[in-house]
This record gives structure tokens, C-alpha cells and sequence, in this order.
């Protein structure tokens, strides 16, 4: 086993024994969570590589029970745009609807939050926006304030490569694996974060891919470096097929309580892809809110 995929087996196994230490030092925590009620967002994220342009509009609500628990659910729209050096094709249309569950603990000695997040096959396959399987994703994630610098470990188990917030990928996938991310936030004040990390995808067992941009019934051209889902709809075979490690530099900027805008930059290193991505994130409850307050002076 290479170094990296055992480094990621440590990780995921770090994160659910402090998961355990977090819960059994709740009395004496003072988290510093959400308020209850109820949460709408809407976000318009877009990445842009060799393979071509994908936008995603993603409606979502959530309900916030107290600091440690809440619960959304939400819907992607998706506005995919091929490169003409491909020679595939450009779709649109919903992606799969998910629902997910949050924990938060917060204490002075480390931060944790859990989330499984599940989704219907609501997206249509043959485009690439669904796999056609309902699918699952439980992420763990920990993290220790150093004053502006906070590092951080992700990991989780899931039956699906998931897009992130930097990476839009140009497939979706079907396939047990686990996932990995380890890095740090700094805060560059004035609303600017930083957020360098890395990250790897070590799949198991069979797997199976669908492309977003070469539609059912079509050829497309390319497939350097594994990357089949230039040329084909749809490819099952071994984990190689999904398998990834590779980096990301992202800047957050929040100049408003209800808004967030971000640029990234992701270097997958297995499928040898760059990919520079955008964000913009517009809470509509905290905007509302605000508005009724102000009405109301």
C-alpha cells in the first residue's frame, strides 16, 4: 500500500476515535454553534478545465436544532458546457436530490463535525447528472484554532466520488471508496480566508463511471491519464478508475453576513487536470432577517 493511502486510512481512523473523545467531553464543552431555525441558501458555483465549463444553481433548506444538530435537504441544477477540443456534447438539467444530517462539538481543545449525506437518483443518467443509484456519503471532519491559522483533517466513507467546493468534476461515479483532505484555514482579516490543502480518493472494489460531458450514445475524444470519461459515457471496472490524490488553494471572501464568494484552484494529480473554480453564496434567511430588522428600528 503507497504511503498516501495508508496516510488517509490513519486519518479516517483518528477522526472517529476523537469523534468518541468530543462526545464523552460534552459537559464540559461550550460550543459555539448556529442558531435555531430555519436556514435557505442559494449557491451558484461553476469549474473550468480542459474538459470544459460546469455550472451548478443549488437550492437548499435547512432547519438548525440547536448548536450541535441540524438537518437539510436540497436540489443542484446543472449547466454543463463541453470544450469543442473534446468533441462531446453539452447538457443541462436537475442533479440528484440529497438530504443531509449535521453534528457539531466545539471545545478549546479540538472542533469535530460529522455529516451523512444521502441522495436520490433524481438526475438524469444518460447525461451524466445521476448514477442512477441512490448514494451516501459520511464525512468526518476535525480541527484546532491557532489564533488565524486553524488546521484541519477530513475523512469519510461514501459510495460516490462527491464534488467539493473547489471541484466540480467532470463525472459522477458509482463505487465504494474512502476520502481524504488535510490542510489548514487562514484568516487574512478583512472577511479573506486562505485555505491550502490536499487531498486523495482511495477507492475499493468495483467502479463505475459516468460522464458529464459525453452523453449516452455518443464518442468522445481524448482519455490521457486515465481519464475515460473524455471518451466514453459510461466505464465499470477496478478502483483505478477513480482513483485521485492531488491539491487545492482556495480564497473565501464574506464582505456581508449573507454572502460568500470564492475562487479556487485544484490540481488533480492522477487525471493530470487543472481546474479553476468559482463560488457565490447567498444566505436568503440571514438576508431576509436582516431586512426585517432594519424595518422594523
Amino acid at each position: 500500500m503507497k504511503a498516501r493511502h495508508l496516510l488517509l486510512v490513519l486519518v479516517f481512523v483518528a477522526t472517529n476515535l476523537a469523534a468518541l473523545r468530543d462526545a464523552h467531553a460534552q459537559a464540559t464543552a461550550s460550543p459555539t454553534g448556529h442558531e435555531r431555525g430555519f436556514v435557505i441558501y442559494e449557491a451558484f458555483e461553476g469549474s473550468t478545465n480542459s474538459d470544459g465549463v460546469i455550472t451548478t444553481l443549488t437550492t437548499s433548506a435547512s432547519y438548525n436544532f440547536n448548536n450541535h444538530f441540524a438537518a437539510g435537504i436540497g436540489i443542484p441544477i446543472y449547466f454543463d458546457h463541453t470544450s469543442s477540443s473534446t468533441g462531446s456534447t453539452s447538457s443541462s438539467g436537475i442533479g440528484n436530490v440529497f438530504l443531509t444530517l449535521r453534528g457539531v462539538w466545539k471545545n478549546p481543545v479540538l472542533n469535530y463535525g460529522t455529516s451523512l449525506t444521502g441522495s436520490a437518483p433524481t438526475g438524469n443518467q444518460n447525461k451524466g447528472l445521476s448514477t442512477g443509484h441512490a448514494t451516501f456519503d459520511w464525512d468526518n471532519r476535525v480541527e484546532h484554532d491557532f489564533g488565524l491559522l486553524t488546521p484541519f483533517a477530513d475523512a469519510g466513507l461514501a459510495n460516490s466520488v462527491t464534488d467539493t467546493r473547489y471541484f466540480l468534476r467532470p463525472f459522477t461515479s458509482f463505487g465504494k471508496l474512502l476520502h481524504s483532505e488535510a490542510g489548514a484555514d487562514l484568516d487574512l482579516s478583512h472577511s479573506f480566508t486562505l485555505t491550502l490543502s490536499a487531498y486523495d480518493i482511495l477507492p475499493f472494489g468495483t467502479q463505475t463511471v459516468f460522464s458529464r460531458f459525453v452523453n449516452a450514445g455518443t464518442v468522445g475524444k481524448g482519455g490521457l491519464h486515465g481519464r475515460v470519461f473524455e471518451v466514453n459515457h459510461a466505464t465499470s471496472g477496478t478502483a483505478d478508475l477513480t482513483r485521485d490524490n492531488g491539491y487545492t488553494a482556495g480564497l473565501d471572501y464574506s464582505p456581508k453576513p449573507y454572502l460568500n464568494l470564492d475562487v479556487g484552484y485544484t490540481r488533480s494529480v492522477h487525471f493530470a487536470l487543472n481546474t479553476i473554480s468559482f463560488g457565490v453564496g447567498f444566505n436568503v434567511s440571514s438576508f431576509l432577517f436582516r431586512n426585517s430588522q432594519s424595518s422594523t428600528r
